[in-house]
């Protein structure tokens, strides 16, 4: 079964093609970073444009690398959303056209899904019940999964997401968009324990998160030291923030999954790229007993091949989308 899968949520125009779920034969992406670098961040207008430009082409590029032709699909599954509405209408029109044109059943992906839906890509299905933790630019949530397609959300950002928080330190740090890999890169070079940023909601009781406060911390030791005429060190402050960042995610996901009872862990979403975050969740979450599954680096960040992957499963179950769906910037984790 070959499926094309789209995703244009955010800033990546991405198209990839998938054969059984497991096999990516093709798997594009045209990133936008040159063009959003100047503004500090994604812009959506701008975004939307690049997507029109260089979706239809890179298509065709994915086709052709794969060896395989709109004729030939036996699905068409694109981003329907959360993200950017603009930019998932591109996509969105896109899948509609290539399963109109070709009679190839069309399938609607949430964009949360199809990160979860990465760890099946290189790791096979694997066996449920799991909890998984979704940590993005827009999004830091925890799940349990006790079957495929089935969500109980558990906790999640009650303010800020992750990725959100790592672009406006790195842009307080003068470092540039995007700003987790700067953080991360920066990060190596220092020590985690040289400022005691707080672990917000650590000891909350529940598993909802919170970065506002954290982000505030860290503002307020930097004018703190400069008022001081003290230097800072910006690899010791890279650090100390990230660990602070990571010592909630990974209690709190050890804690959910002793919670629900369950033996595996699965992360997901561009943050999930973060470095100290896979080393921590690989050790500390093995070390309580439990298995951890992540994407590799290419797929942690948006890409088409996860859509596909999910797509793929929901077409097995015999789901369609309607043609007439349109795409919901706000749409939910729903079974």
């Amino acid at each position: 079964m070959r499926v094309l899968g789209i995703e244009t949520s955010c800033d990546e125009t991405a198209v990839a093609v998938v054969e059984d779920g497991r096999t990516i034969l093709s798997n594009l992406i045209s990133s936008q970073v040159d063009l959003h670098r100047r503004f500090g961040g994604v812009v959506p207008e701008v975004a939307a444009r690049a997507h029109v430009e260089v979706l239809n082409p890179l298509m065709e590029q994915a086709l052709a690398e794969a060896g395989a032709s709109f004729g030939g699909l036996d699905g068409v599954a694109a981003t329907v959303g959360p993200g950017l509405v603009g930019a998932l209408q591109v996509g969105l029109a896109a899948g509609k056209a290539a399963s109109l044109a070709t009679g190839a059943p069309f399938i609607g992906v949430n964009h949360l899904e199809g990160h979860i839906f990465a760890n099946f890509l290189e790791h096979g299905p694997p066996e449920p019940p799991y909890v998984c933790l979704v940590v993005s630019g827009g999004h830091t949530m925890l799940i349990h999964m006790p079957e495929e397609h089935r969500y109980e959300i558990l906790g999640q950002t009650v303010d800020d997401a992750a990725g959100e928080a790592f672009d406006k330190v790195a842009r307080l740090l003068g470092l540039g968009f995007p700003g987790g890999p700067a953080v991360d890169e920066l990060a190596r070079k220092g020590n985690p324990d040289a400022v005691r940023f707080p672990r917000a909601m650590a000891s909350s009781g529940d598993l909802d998160f919170s970065m506002s406060g954290l982000k505030t911390a860290v503002l307020r030791h930097v004018r703190g030291e400069q008022a001081a005429g003290r230097a800072i060190n910006p690899a010791d402050l890279a650090a100390s923030f990230q660990e602070a960042i990571v010592d909630v995610q990974v209690s709190k996901t050890i804690r959910a999954a002793r919670d629900r009872g369950v033996e595996r862990v699965l992360l997901g979403g561009g943050v999930v790229a973060n470095t100290r975050l896979r080393e921590r969740m690989r050790d500390e979450v093995g070390a309580a007993g439990l298995r951890v599954l992540f994407p590799s680096l290419e797929l942690c960040t948006d890409n088409a091949a996860m859509i596909a992957c999910a797509g793929t499963s929901r077409l097995l179950l015999g789901e369609r989308t309607p043609l007439d769906v349109g795409a919901d910037p706000n749409l939910r984790l729903a079974s």
